[in-house]
């Protein structure tokens, strides 16, 4: 098995519901995500997939959460945009595009900090 990992970031404001303290309020972040793919072969070039396919992939997904209030976002209504939630959210999205035979997306993790993070897997 191969393994991939890309890092890449967005910056966006929320909100969490149902918290008791200061992240109850509006507050904002510049999160770090990290992107890993498993791929049980090469392809004929020698890559799991091209690094700027996995790129392009996921900051499309990002783009749609960058400069933005996440609680006003439909994928998140109904659910607090904690990190958890962010890295479970970007998961669901990259396998709709990713996954096949070969290629699984493996674990997503978002970084609300230097020294917090949230992962995704499943």
């Amino acid at each position: 098995m191969y393994k991939l990992k890309v890092i890449s970031s967005f910056a966006a404001a929320h909100n969490l519901n149902h918290y008791q303290g200061e992240c109850e309020n509006l507050h904002g972040h510049n999160w770090k995500v990290e992107v890993q793919v498993i791929a049980k072969d090469l392809d004929k070039a020698g890559l799991c997939i091209d690094f700027k396919t996995l790129k392009t992939e996921t900051n499309n997904i990002l783009n749609a959460l960058d400069h933005k209030y996440l609680n006003e976002l439909q994928v998140f209504s109904g659910l607090s945009p904690s990190s958890e939630n962010i890295a479970k959210h970007i998961h669901k999205e990259l396998s709709k595009k990713l996954n096949n035979e070969n290629i699984r997306v493996d674990i997503i993790t978002v970084w609300e900090s230097d020294f917090a993070s949230a992962s995704y897997y499943e």
